[in-house]
């Protein structure tokens, strides 16, 4: 029995630290827009206690790749005899600050927890999340959110589904490099829950990333052209929203070469959720 389902990227639309935490993490206070556009998972059980990967990106089959890492641990936690095969289809940058590791992680707990029968609940695979990355629960939780903590403390919010213009330069950021540096701004006051967050917020992360990465610099130069640009994450992708796809699709024809890129619609429940038929 085979099931293929989606890993969708996210956006950040905005973020914000508020505080460097004892652990050596940082509070933040984010607004993950969930995406219509997304990596694709397939998964084979067979007998065999054996997790087998496969990816049409070999620079990812490697041993401690997220997908891996996710299916171990939900076959630890729930003494699961039975193994997979695993094949991602990766379509989501890498290194592009949309997500898709994480949710790559988080589509592959929800699809063995379904496969396998583990019957763990929705804030039991949260916690298993949360133990990968601290963008993982929010693609187990499904839903576009308002998140506080390092992330993990989800509200869900329904946001207008614009469309995205989303580019990607040709630069892969370090995520730690950019949370350890000295120069980055970890005291912004918190938020609260605005009507509309994207307005009078930023990301804090921009301003280092786009000193040690030009490539970066030069991305939200040439997109804010269009609209006004913002990083999602640590980066390397920036985004721009539009009212239609058309617009966006015009902005995305004229994308300079050293550029990749791609039109997602916003959307308030994950794709992958409408997939398993999980309520949300």
């Amino acid at each position: 029995m085979m099931l293929t389902l989606p890993a969708p990227a996210k956006l950040n639309l905005f973020l914000h630290i508020t505080g460097r935490r004892p652990d050596g993490y940082h509070n933040l206070q984010t607004l993950f827009q969930l995406l219509d556009y997304s990596d694709e998972l397939s998964f084979a059980p067979h007998d065999s206690k054996a997790i087998g990967f496969s990816c049409n990106n070999p620079l990812l089959e490697t041993d401690d790749n997220l997908v891996l890492k996710a299916a171990r641990l939900l076959q630890s936690t729930c003494h699961i005899e039975q193994g997979c095969h695993i094949n991602l289809s990766k379509r989501l940058p890498i290194g592009g600050g949309v997500g898709g590791g994480s949710s790559d992680a988080a589509t592959t707990l929800l699809g063995l927890n379904n496969l396998w029968q583990c019957g763990l609940s929705a804030t039991r695979l949260q916690q298993l999340g949360l133990q990968l990355g601290a963008d993982v629960p929010v693609f187990l939780n499904g839903h576009t959110a308002w998140a506080e903590g390092v992330g993990e403390k989800l509200q869900d919010m329904l946001l207008p589904e614009a469309w995205f213009v989303v580019i990607t330069p040709d630069c892969h950021v370090a995520t730690a490099q950019i949370f350890g540096h000295q120069q980055l701004t970890r005291n912004s006051a918190p938020l609260r829950i605005p009507a509309f967050p994207f307005s009078g917020s930023q990301n804090d992360c921009e301003v280092v990333v786009c000193t040690l990465y030009p490539q970066v610099r030069s991305a939200l130069h040439w997109l804010s052209r269009f609209a006004e640009a913002r990083m999602s994450g640590t980066g390397a992708s920036v985004f721009a929203s539009f009212t239609s796809r058309e617009q966006a699709l015009a902005v995305l024809e004229l994308l300079p070469p050293d550029f990749t890129g791609f039109v997602a619609q916003g959307v308030n429940r994950s794709p992958l959720h409408k997939k398993l038929g999980i309520k949300n």
